[in-house]
């Protein structure tokens, strides 16, 4: 009797061989994410989880699902994180989040799962207030409305396409918190629903770092490393794009959750390349930083990297997906 594991691996290995197909949209890859990430950005920022602006954003991906005609849900979940004042004294902060999900359906109930975090951080101290990180001006380039720019093109570009396998679309909340809404849909998920999840793909901080980092989770088997963040790597070395010899899975609250859970993962990011230029070239810290991440300082600071970024990701992720998802020719 084959285990979960097992069946994983050869769902997934039944297409391991994939093509290229061109792309029948006369729009390039990532021009849409680029356009995604740019209106999320500007129009929604302090994303916190909870706020108007976070259920504001929340509203508007269910919308753009709809438009695509995918059947969309927001679910609410409650929780809370604690917040620490200058005088050291600690209160709990209560929360309720907003996670979008949209669903392809496949042929069979097994299913791939797309997620990107849509919240930006929350200030959890009075040092987060005096150092200017998350709060209400931070746009959350980087983190995250790269990574949800990313998801929605992709949603558009599968809409269309008949696959095995279903592609589910989540947009989570309550990451910067400790993936308070990623342990809220686990919760909510079935035994059978996770056995029947082949795997995670989580995209997060896809524009600051120098170059693209493909990680699989920790509890990831061997043989779907292979098939998934192996051929995620031969794409983009096909394309020369740069990627960088990760092996630790990136400090995303989300894909953690999973992963902890025993569900196959395959994480998404860029990261820093440690010959990269310093001294007065080098980039500010933009995790978090309401004055680096945000779209005038990333479009003078790295000239091209938003829109280039999406580009790159789309090119691998577009083709890796439909292959894993078994997309009919």
């Amino acid at each position: 009797m084959f285990s979960a594991v097992r069946r994983c691996t050869l769902s997934l290995a039944l297409s391991v061989c994939f093509t290229l197909p061109a792309f029948s949209q006369t729009r390039h890859p990532g021009d849409i994410a680029s356009e995604q990430t740019r209106h999320i950005a500007t129009l929604f920022p302090g994303r916190m989880t909870g706020t108007p602006s976070e259920m504001l954003a929340a509203d508007y991906l269910r919308q753009q699902f709809v438009r695509l005609g995918y059947q969309s849900d927001i679910r609410a979940f409650h929780s809370r994180y604690i917040y620490t004042a200058g005088n050291h004294r600690t209160n709990w902060q209560n929360v309720t989040g907003s996670t979008v999900i949209a669903a392809h359906e496949g042929a069979s109930p097994q299913q791939i799962i797309v997620m990107a975090h849509l919240d930006t951080y929350a200030p959890q101290s009075d040092a987060d207030v005096d150092n200017n990180l998350g709060g209400l001006t931070l746009q959350g380039v980087d983190d995250n409305a790269a990574g949800v720019g990313v998801m929605l093109e992709l949603a558009e570009r599968l809409k269309d396409v008949p696959t095995r396998y279903g592609v589910r679309f989540i947009a989570t909340s309550g990451e910067e918190e400790g993936g308070m809404g990623a342990e809220n849909l686990l919760k909510r998920m079935s035994a059978i629903e996770k056995k029947q999840t082949l795997l995670v793909i989580n995209l997060s901080h896809l524009v600051a770092g120098d170059k693209l980092a493909f990680t699989s989770g920790k509890r990831t088997p061997a043989a779907v490393r292979q098939l998934t963040r192996d051929s995620a790597l031969k794409l983009a070395r096909r394309f020369g794009i740069p990627v960088a010899a990760s092996s630790a899975l990136p400090a995303d609250n989300d894909a953690a959750a999973f992963d902890n859970a025993g569900i196959p993962v395959l994480s998404v990011s860029a990261v820093n390349d440690a010959a990269r230029h310093r001294g007065r070239h080098a980039l500010a810290p933009v995790a978090h930083n309401a004055r680096a991440d945000n779209l005038q300082y990333l479009d003078q600071a790295l000239p091209g990297r938003i829109d280039k970024r999406c580009h790159d990701v789309m090119r691998v992720l577009l083709p890796l997906v439909k292959t894993l998802a078994k997309a009919e020719q």
